[in-house]
């Protein structure tokens, strides 16, 4: 646990230019206050204090509006802006270098057990109100837009916005979701098509049809020619 302290210290100088001291920082930043109690929780967690662990975990609670389940892993230089409102669930993993801003919801979508929550990988931003909820994985580098409603797997290098949430950038490039209207399907086209097909179909049965009956009164012929001629 002691091995994070300057990391996640560094963290917030990193990615909040109005941090001004360390004293400052230790001292008033209250997602840093959360992440140090999880830690704590989560090795007592890890020891099977399970009680102790969540003891732990909800006094954070009380104390800087976020709750960390002590199962959930976190990574090295995880920052927590503002805090507020932030809900991270048991089987929730957070890879390294990660932004997450207030009223972030990791969370699950059923009561199964085991793995229920988000995977979330390296350099990600999860902006403000966002809510991941599923066992899938957050692709390293990318960025979830405030309010956005992810529910299913995000690619890296991605940036998600929207309710449900949709992809609208990856690898830098913006990824269009309008619809070609050249290439939509023309339900009165389709149903033409249709009718032309049955029809074809109707004319060929037909004319099998008529085929056998020209033959059938041809062999009715000949055998009447026969048997006059007998």
């Amino acid at each position: 646990m002691f091995k994070h302290i300057k990391s996640d210290i560094r963290a917030v100088f990193d990615n909040d230019p109005a941090a001004r001291s360390k004293f400052e920082v230790v001292f008033t930043y209250a997602g840093l206050h959360a992440i140090w109690a999880h830690r704590i929780a989560h090795s007592f967690y890890t020891r099977r204090c399970f009680t102790l662990a969540r003891i732990v975990s909800q006094i954070s609670r009380f104390m800087t509006g976020v709750e960390i389940h002590p199962g959930a892993r976190i990574g090295s230089r995880l920052f927590i802006d503002h805090g507020m409102g932030i809900v991270i669930g048991e089987t929730c993993e957070i890879g390294d270098d990660v932004i997450i801003y207030q009223g972030v919801t990791l969370g699950g979508t059923g009561k199964e057990k085991g793995k229920r929550h988000p995977t979330v990988g390296n350099n990600v931003v999860i902006g403000s109100g966002a809510k991941v909820l599923g066992s899938f994985r957050i692709g390293d580098n990318s960025n979830i837009g405030s309010n956005a409603v992810v529910l299913r797997e995000v690619p890296n290098n991605s940036t998600v916005v929207g309710n449900p949430g949709r992809v609208v950038k990856r690898n830098g490039e913006r990824v269009s979701d309008r619809l070609d209207h050249t290439k939509m399907p023309d339900p009165l086209i389709d149903s033409l098509r249709f009718l032309q097909k049955e029809i074809e179909e109707l004319r060929e049965q037909m004319g099998n049809e008529d085929k056998q009956k020209a033959e059938q009164r041809r062999l009715e012929s000949q055998q009447y020619i026969g048997d006059y001629e007998i």
